[in-house]
């Protein structure tokens, strides 16, 4: 049994760091710490900062990003190519890809993938919407940027399969080497899909 070091409000916050991807008990103490050490000038105004995020954080109707707006500042961005569209499992993969700053496309989150041993089947995915999408915009190409797992490639497929029928060109995601990979250091699944998307 863990003894308290603390009062009751410090320990709430240092349980309730705990719980950040990431962040462990231990690292959520010196978090904790630091952050009341820093009381004015990063405790208070953080406190600030999440309180407008609960008040004004919104999830977009369209492609269900998270911004505070909606539609989203993504999907009322009027330069970005109408014909092409990204699908993703999470906001997330929306935020690493726009730094990436590659292509000017609209985005789909899915919110998760398929995975039949944790219960999430099709219809606990975002994928109604995407088909309305797809019915209703002018798309030439869908973008399946899903993680290259067993659930995330189950997604794809299923999503292939599912859009067959409309006049678009589904591509995925290339996979292979990284760039700066040296191939010693790889492992066979990634030389086999680098070897089969050669280019």
């Amino acid at each position: 049994m863990s003894k308290h070091i603390a009062g009751p409000e410090i320990e709430r916050l240092i349980q309730l760091l705990a719980r950040i991807p990431g962040l462990g008990p231990r690292s959520a103490r010196r978090a904790a710490l630091y952050l009341i050490k820093k009381r004015e000038t990063l405790l208070e105004p953080l406190n600030r900062a999440m309180q407008d995020a609960v008040e004004n954080i919104r999830v977009c109707s369209i492609c269900a990003n998270i911004d505070t707006s909606n539609p989203c500042t993504i999907c009322n961005d009027k330069h970005r190519d109408p014909s092409t569209l990204i699908v993703v499992e999470d906001v997330s993969d929306i935020w690493a890809l726009e730094r990436a700053s590659v292509m000017q496309a609209y985005y789909h989150v899915l919110g998760g993938r398929l995975s039949p041993l944790d219960g999430i089947g099709p219809d606990d995915l975002n994928l109604k919407t995407l088909r309305n999408r797809v019915t209703n915009g002018k798309m030439q190409e869908i973008i399946l940027a899903v993680n290259a797992t067993v659930e995330g490639q189950t997604t794809a497929y299923y999503i292939a399969d599912m859009l067959a029928s409309f006049n678009l060109k589904i591509t995925r995601l290339a996979h292979g080497i990284p760039i700066g990979g040296e191939l010693d250091y790889l492992d066979e699944g990634t030389l086999a899909a680098a070897l089969q998307a050669r280019a």
